[in-house]
């Protein structure tokens, strides 16, 4: 058997895996096919997730029935203004033992699991949402000189309310450039709501079952990141990068009009991942343009930061995405020529 036939039946049987996850999850979740999709494709790659959207489109849901889904450790973490870093990362504690002598001890907080819920994040201040930043990047938790390590896999799904409503922070930019994808969550269409209706108003308690644990989704991470990305396919990836950059070499007019900051590295590595599941999943071991193209939006549209005219005219920053995505070239020989043009 060849390295191409074996790496192929790897492909099928990770999209048969991941498939047994989805169902799972669509059992609970109607709809919204796209976020869950989304947020599989984090779980599959090791990185974070942000879903945003109003109250009670499931976001919770979600994160809790894909808990339940895979055997893993699970903690929520309702952020609130008054929460603390301690307590989400654990203290030292003033303990006794049986003499009578005291003694400092640790005790873990929430965000000592796998799978964290970091629920309505933006609503606790900077200072409370910083407490993850290390967990997230370097999967461990410095206390007083000591570091501890988390156990893998470990994922933050957080949730946030739009900024626009009345008792939430912004997240720096930092913690949102450490998320893989923002997953924007929207309203459920008529058939979907009647279905919605039909399964929670009539008594019924569908609950997902367990069908993979951790062990199983590192093994998969690993195979994700063995799937082939060609030269002239990874460089289209760092050119739609580089094109978020205002007066960068390969910023578009639009760039510069209505962009303040662009992605950083982590938006390309984000981009290269992504593509390598979907490639995977479409039964291919080598990325193609079009699997690039098709995580572009959640992979960057948290990682740009609006200017002033942006904001002034209302330009979303999936629409300044979606112009450079159409203008910018797959062949770089064409990019200068595009740049002209544009």
């Amino acid at each position: 058997m060849s390295i191409g036939e074996t790496m192929q039946q790897r492909a099928a049987e990770f999209a048969e895996r991941y498939q047994a996850v989805r169902d799972q999850l669509s059992r609970v979740i109607v709809g919204h096919d796209d976020i869950l999709q989304g947020v599989l494709t984090c779980l599959f790659v090791g990185g974070h997730c942000l879903l945003e959207g109003v109250p009670g489109l499931g976001k919770t849901l979600l994160v809790r029935s894909l808990a339940q889904t895979l055997d893993l450790k699970f903690s929520r973490i309702q952020f609130t203004p008054d929460l603390m870093p301690a307590d989400i990362i654990g203290t030292n504690m003033v303990m006794e033992d049986e003499h009578g002598r005291r003694f400092f001890e640790f005790q873990q907080g929430p965000v000592f699991t796998q799978i964290c819920l970091a629920d309505e994040i933006n609503r606790a201040t900077p200072k409370t949402q910083s407490a993850l930043l290390e967990a997230m990047q370097e999967r461990s938790v410095s206390v007083a000189g000591q570091v501890f390590q988390l156990e893998p896999p470990f994922f933050v799904m957080a949730t946030q309310n739009p900024l626009e409503q009345e008792g939430t922070y912004p997240l720096p930019e930092a913690q949102l450039d450490r998320f893989f994808f923002k997953l924007n969550v929207g309203y459920s269409s008529r058939d979907q709501l009647a279905t919605i209706l039909d399964r929670t108003t009539r008594g019924e308690d569908v609950q997902p079952n367990k069908v993979m644990d951790g062990a199983e989704i590192v093994k998969w991470q690993a195979l994700v990141r063995e799937v082939i990305l060609a030269a002239h396919v990874q460089d289209y990836a760092v050119r739609l990068t580089l094109a978020t950059h205002p007066e960068g070499p390969f910023a578009l007019p639009i760039t510069n009009q209505y962009l303040r900051w662009g992605a950083s590295p982590r938006g390309a590595q984000t981009l290269a991942l992504a593509a390598k599941v979907r490639a995977l999943l479409d039964g291919r071991y080598n990325v193609s343009f079009e699997d690039i193209r098709r995580v572009y939006l959640p992979a960057i549209r948290h990682r740009v930061i609006l200017n002033f005219e942006a904001q002034a005219e209302n330009i979303a920053a999936d629409q300044i995405l979606l112009d450079i995505l159409e203008k910018l070239p797959e062949k770089a020989d064409q990019t200068a020529v595009a740049a002209e043009v544009g």
